[in-house]
């Protein structure tokens, strides 16, 4: 049976951006772990050369896409086959959708200068750095139903085998810097391990190393070719490598393909700033002089509101507030770089109710106050941190809205007699889990009326910038506890979601639609 990573099969449609992708272009893919998918012959057309070694492509003249950094890719693309099937397949896709993919290329340019550094750094082709455009959009909360994330697409396994920390403060996968120097270690060694063979090195990277060398030994022991355009591959990964090899033909001649490229930053818009410990992000935008949710754009990684307390000590600051940042941390006191409440213990609390009540978790509090269990005493105190602004201040953080809120608002509820929690989440089409987030609940919590409520709504009806649609097929031994609990949502959104009433059994291959926070998986995926 070939292993496979099962990437997402209908792309996402809540995008960073706030627009939708074009359905061809990214796959949340990634890096491959132990999923299994049926493999199926695939045709991929006209034979053409062995196109694993680099092969210079010159780019048309006289393209008016000729800002520096384009200029620079253009000058480091080296490979060849833009002559096959699927390659022109791929193009004619990516033309009927201009619109699309120049949305996707502008929502890549916080990062696109970033990587590309770090790719022309280590010597690889310029291709390289346009692979998130296959895998993610540019994406850095792109998450796949194989609990891939991430601009590259990371899932949990060969995350934690390149290092990429995952626990509930922090999602390495998500990290601009961490995760793309992870990804560009693991290219390397596939590269390596495939003689330099790049297109071998892209279809590993996207259906694991295993896969990709099973289909070599089968094909020479039967006397065949055994580059990429020669093997049997799953199909998936027999149109991953030329959905890379045309995007990377639209960039080498944009205006052949209908397409704009806009200038972006020839080099990272950002630099990497020590923190020294663990600092509030809301404290540290305004050290930076700039928003939240600016700030919290170029450091995605960090679920909460505030950095991990175990690390990375470090942000990513817009390069020309470094100075600004630099000066006043050192001048913050301690005491301010997050908050702290003494929570008096009383009857019949515990310690996770604790934790609810603060949105943080149970590990947090045993860390921070060095209990060796759960058990606690009435009358004595717990140290807690919290977020050191007001709510509203980490809300758009939270749902990841655009600087200038053009895509969301907020809405201020005031509660009515015969209110529930579930009622006012549910007439703004919101999840109660958001609506706790927002202001600082938990779930139990009791509302009053008069009492003000925050709701963040975008423009197009939804609220939660985090949550990405998910497609799942069900598989043989699947029921609705388990798939609810991999994703974490309820039982009851699930039913409700697709449709499924109580006592209805799932059948292996339906397709299952799902609403996932990609903030909220972290503790699930460490399994």
């Amino acid at each position: 049976m070939i292993h496979k990573f099962a990437s997402a099969i209908a792309l996402l449609c809540l995008l960073f951006a706030g627009c939708s992708t074009l359905d061809s272009v990214p796959q949340q893919t990634g890096p491959s772990d132990s999923a299994d998918l049926d493999s199926v012959d695939v045709s991929i057309g006209q034979a053409a050369p062995a196109a694993g070694q680099p092969t210079l492509v010159s780019a048309a003249a006289g393209t008016a896409d000729d800002s520096p950094l384009w200029q620079q890719l253009r000058s480091g693309l080296q490979f060849d086959g833009i002559r096959h099937v699927e390659v022109q397949r791929q193009l004619a896709e990516y033309r009927r959708n201009a619109g699309q993919v120049e949305t996707i290329f502008k929502r890549g340019g916080p990062y696109i200068g970033y990587i590309q550094g770090e790719v022309s750094k280590r010597g690889f082709p310029a291709e390289i750095t346009l692979l998130p455009f296959v895998e993610s959009s540019y994406d850095p909360f792109a998450y796949s139903h194989g609990r891939a994330a991430g601009l590259w697409q990371f899932i949990p396994g060969t995350a934690r085998m390149y290092g990429l920390q995952q626990d509930w403060w922090y999602d390495g996968r998500r990290d601009v810097i961490a995760s793309t120097q992870a990804a560009l270690n693991y290219l390397d060694r596939l590269q390596q391990q495939f003689d330099g063979d790049w297109l071998l090195a892209l279809a590993a990277y996207n259906s694991g190393e295993g896969t990709v060398s099973r289909a070599i030994s089968k094909n020479r022991k039967a006397g065949k070719l055994a580059d990429f355009w020669h093997l049997d591959l799953p199909p998936e990964t027999s149109a991953y490598v030329p959905k890379l090899l045309a995007i990377s033909a639209v960039v080498a001649s944009p205006g052949k393909y209908g397409i704009s490229l806009e200038p972006l930053p020839t080099q990272a818009i950002f630099e990497v700033v020590p923190t020294g410990g663990q600092l509030d992000l809301a404290v540290a935008a305004e050290l930076a002089g700039m928003k939240t949710d600016e700030l919290h754009r170029l450091n995605p990684g960090f679920n909460r509101w505030a950095t991990h307390p175990d690390g990375p000590h470090r942000l990513a600051i817009p390069a020309d507030k470094e100075a600004i940042f630099r000066n006043n941390l050192a001048a913050l006191p301690e005491t301010e770089r997050v908050k702290w409440v003494r929570h008096k213990i009383q009857k019949g609390d515990t310690l996770s109710q604790i934790a609810a009540r603060y949105d943080t978790t149970t590990a947090v509090l045993l860390r921070t106050n060095k209990l060796n269990g759960t058990g606690i005493r009435i009358g004595r105190h717990l140290l807690v941190p919290v977020a050191a602004k007001q709510p509203e201040r980490y809300a758009a953080l939270a749902e990841h809205l655009q600087p200038d809120h053009a895509s969301a608002s907020k809405v201020t509820y005031r509660v009515r007699n015969g209110d529930s929690l579930w009622s006012i989440a549910n007439s703004h089409k919101v999840s109660v889990k958001q609506v706790t987030r927002w202001n600082r609940l938990d779930s139990g919590s009791l509302i009053r009326p008069g009492q003000q409520l925050v709701i963040w709504k975008n423009h197009n009806g939804g609220a939660d910038k985090t949550v990405r649609t998910v497609h799942y097929k069900v598989r043989s031994g699947d029921s609705l506890y388990r798939i609810a609990n991999k994703f974490s949502v309820s039982v009851t959104d699930l039913r409700r979601w697709n449709n499924l009433s109580k006592g209805k059994y799932l059948q292996p291959g339906q397709n299952l639609k799902l609403y996932v926070d990609v903030t909220q998986l972290t503790r699930n995926n460490q399994s």
